[in-house]
């Protein structure tokens, strides 16, 4: 079994991920920012009423849990290749485990699987715990075609 991909990641690779947040205008509506952890990059936005899609629990909407796996993985995705270009997104199946209560949520995410042209990864959110998870998306994204030209990913094993 292939393990997650762990290299990359840098200081230049921290302000491409930084500038393709930019470019992102519902990144910025949902408060989207980033950090590099023990773990990797970490993507955290702050709870707000407008972010809430059941005021009776109340929980975060399913459209921005959704949302912030999709920006979490993209954003991964360019920090550990050092991406200049975003990669687009393919496909994306989500768990919700849990509700996403009206506080801050934060997200993490590996590539599971690399190649010249796609790659796959897994993506997670959490508010309290990161091991207790409100969701877990599996993102499949396909590369700009100047990473596809340059070999690929690796996969570490």
């Amino acid at each position: 079994m292939n393990k997650p991909v762990q290299a990359g990641g840098s200081l230049p690779s921290l302000a491409l991920a930084q500038q393709q947040l930019i470019k992102m205008p519902y990144a910025a509506f949902l408060g989207v920012s980033l950090r590099v952890g023990p773990d990797g990059l970490e993507t955290s936005t702050r709870s707000r009423a407008d972010l809430i899609g059941n005021t009776n629990l109340p929980a975060l909407h399913g459209g921005v849990i959704g949302s912030l796996l999709d920006i979490t993985g993209m954003l991964t995705l360019v920090f550990l290749k050092a991406l200049d270009q975003s990669p687009r997104l393919i496909d994306m199946d989500i768990d919700y485990l849990r509700s996403g209560q009206a506080q801050p949520t934060h997200g993490r995410a590996e590539i599971v699987r690399g190649g010249r042209r796609m790659a796959n990864l897994r993506a997670v959110l959490w508010q309290d715990d990161p091991e207790r998870p409100i969701a877990i998306g599996r993102l499949q994204f396909l590369l700009p075609k100047t990473e596809a030209t340059r070999g690929g990913l690796e996969v570490s094993r």
